[in-house]
């Protein structure tokens, strides 16, 4: 049996893939660009119990996640693996020093320096990828790389002190998705995992400070207690949310996105929180958005001409 032709006067329905990654990815950039307003309403409680409940509830959420989406057979594979399970120690560790540092930026009122780091973080994911990967840097590349390091260098003379916020946020992420991408790992399984792993650590520290009276939760009234529940979700919901974005679009597409976060991060640190923002600081991100751009040019040109490359059908 043929089916019926199609109604040439009905609109076409069918939902566009590349709409609905749009959507995806950019809900989940918003999300990382505002979720220091999250974070600083967490103020009764520390950098690190913000942390430890951020790795316990995320946990939580996403063994909903990985059961929604069927990862749990993966799962169980990697926790049985010595091999594998090394490999997220390592990027448990990372991750979570990342957050705490980031968190306490936040709490610092540095969230500047931080969208900086956040910035770099392409850069540096192009310096790890020569180091690490013999990945090769073209001239447009190299520019790049060194517009940073020049914004590195203005900061350090102009305000007297290395931006170690930035770089250590920079870094950390960095070697993170070095170690990602070399051990091909799932990135919502891989989550579970790794917050799976410092779990255990996070809910003795929890534990601990509760029993001596210093923890937050449950001290502070319900409000806090939903909300610092609740990072869990602020965590995890992103990261999926970015990752339906990435499979339905273009890896250029997604690289020019991520840049809406750190923008969102710089805006807030100084129009709603009032962090200094001097003429050094200017320059040094004036360089930073000079080499990003030649960043994404080349990506993009690189992507062109590998189409052109490609054999016609």
């Amino acid at each position: 049996m043929t089916a019926p032709p199609a109604d040439a006067s009905r609109p076409d329905r069918s939902p566009d893939p590349a709409a609905a990654g749009l959507l995806y990815a950019l809900t989940a950039f918003l999300c990382w660009g505002f979720v220091p307003i999250y974070f600083k309403a967490l103020s009764p409680a520390s950098p690190l119990e913000i942390v430890c409940h951020r790795t316990v509830w995320s946990v939580l959420f996403m063994a909903v996640v990985a059961l929604a989406l069927r990862r749990q057979g993966l799962v169980l594979r990697e926790l049985r693996s010595p091999r594998r399970l090394a490999v997220y120690a390592v990027t448990a560790a990372l991750i979570s020093s990342n957050w705490l540092i980031y968190i306490w930026a936040i709490g610092q009122n540095m969230l500047v320096e931080a969208s900086l780091g956040y910035y770099i973080n392409p850069l540096v994911n192009v310096v790890l990828g020569v180091l690490f990967l013999g990945e090769r840097l073209n001239r447009r590349q190299v520019s790049a790389v060194l517009l940073a390091l020049a914004a590195v260098a203005v900061l350090v003379a102009g305000v007297g002190h290395m931006p170690w916020v930035a770089l250590a946020l920079a870094g950390s992420f960095g070697f993170y998705a070095l170690v990602r991408k070399k051990a091909a790992v799932d990135p919502v399984g891989g989550l579970l995992v790794e917050t799976a792993m410092a779990s255990p650590f996070a809910l003795g520290w929890l534990l601990w400070i509760g029993s001596q009276g210093q923890g937050a939760f449950g001290t502070h009234g319900l409000g806090l207690d939903l909300m610092l529940a609740g990072a869990g979700a602020v965590t995890a919901l992103p990261l999926v949310l970015f990752n339906l974005g990435a499979l339905r679009l273009r890896l250029s597409t997604i690289g020019l996105l991520q840049y809406l976060s750190p923008t969102i991060q710089l805006g807030l640190g100084t129009l709603a929180y009032g962090e200094p923002f001097t003429p050094t600081h200017a320059a040094a991100f004036l360089l930073i958005w000079a080499g990003l751009a030649v960043y994404s040019s080349d990506a993009v040109l690189g992507r062109r001409a590998a189409r052109r490359t490609l054999p016609a059908e």
